[in-house]
């Protein structure tokens, strides 16, 4: 049987055009399934996954970020994706480093307590408000890591896990009573009915447990001169057990910083206390716009 050179270019070309098609079926499939890997991520999945890609090196977490709109807190980082981009450029040979020991979500927000390498060993604070499923802006507070407390407690150790999910807005409003009456008001009144007396374990680097604790630091202080003052609370976000609070205020000689303070509560009352304190840079030192809060 004869086969012409026309039948030969015809069943080729059909053959090219088929591979051509299967090809861009194959990569359609293979971008769906991308995108239905992503939907299924819950926020706080996918900031876990951004952080860890820190350790790993993985670029897919970047893209849960929206190129078009990324609002940066962190005053020594530029705005947007840009400003991401230029601190990790930064990086030294061994690159960041991120431990992320707790991870929770607030609605539109995640906020994480992570243990860094980030130009040395920090403690760190972070939140991120997504839009769409997307993050949109940031937030942190980071300082270096410290040996343990008078009580032997690290910044970082201590029960991880989420409960009372049902209870969060209750435990909210009791951390809102307690940061608005006794840290900037000094009403003690209620001291003892918002934080347990039985039970207050500590992780501020200076500080040991209990309400005895508590009081020698505040008696320290004010003995040498010294202030912890709360202005203002910027945010008070939780998940169940543990709520977190963003505020501004001064500390030591009266360094204007900004406090993070988590706290995990039980049966309607505080039984735990992680902290980071950061100064807040003066404006011509800043990187971006936005302000830390």
């Amino acid at each position: 049987m004869k086969i012409n050179i026309i039948t030969v270019l015809l069943i080729t070309t059909s053959l090219i055009s088929n591979c051509k098609t299967k090809s861009k079926e194959n990569n359609t499939e293979q971008n769906q399934l991308k995108k239905e890997v992503q939907m299924e991520l819950s926020n706080k999945e996918k900031v876990v996954a951004l952080l860890n890609s820190f350790n790993t090196g993985d670029k897919t977490p970047v893209s849960y970020i929206n190129p078009e709109k990324y609002i940066q807190h962190n005053l020594a980082v530029g705005d947007g994706l840009a400003g991401f981009g230029e601190i990790m450029k930064a990086a030294p040979p061994q690159g960041f480093k991120a431990n992320v020991v707790r991870a929770f979500q607030d609605g539109d927000f995640v906020f994480t307590h992570t243990e860094y390498d980030f130009f040395g060993p920090k403690a760190g604070f972070d939140v991120f408000r997504f839009e769409d499923g997307k993050i949109v802006e940031h937030w942190d507070n980071l300082s270096e890591v410290t040996p343990a407390n008078p009580s032997g407690r690290t910044q970082f150790d201590g029960t991880t896990e989420i409960s009372d999910t049902n209870k969060t807005e209750a435990n909210k409003a009791i951390v809102k009573q307690f940061t608005e009456e006794v840290l900037m008001n000094g009403k003690m009144d209620n001291l003892t009915t918002l934080i347990n007396p039985e039970k207050y374990l500590q992780h501020n680097s200076q500080v040991a447990d209990g309400l005895d604790g508590l009081g020698a630091a505040l008696k320290y202080f004010a003995e040498n001169g010294l202030v912890m003052e709360y202005d203002k609370v910027h945010k008070i976000l939780g998940e169940g057990n543990f709520v977190l609070t963003m505020s501004e205020g001064k500390f030591g000689k009266g360094d204007h910083v900004a406090y993070y303070d988590l706290f995990r509560l039980e049966n309607g009352q505080i039984v735990e206390h992680w902290d980071v304190i950061q100064p807040i840079p003066t404006k011509e030192e800043w990187k971006n716009e936005n302000g830390k809060f």
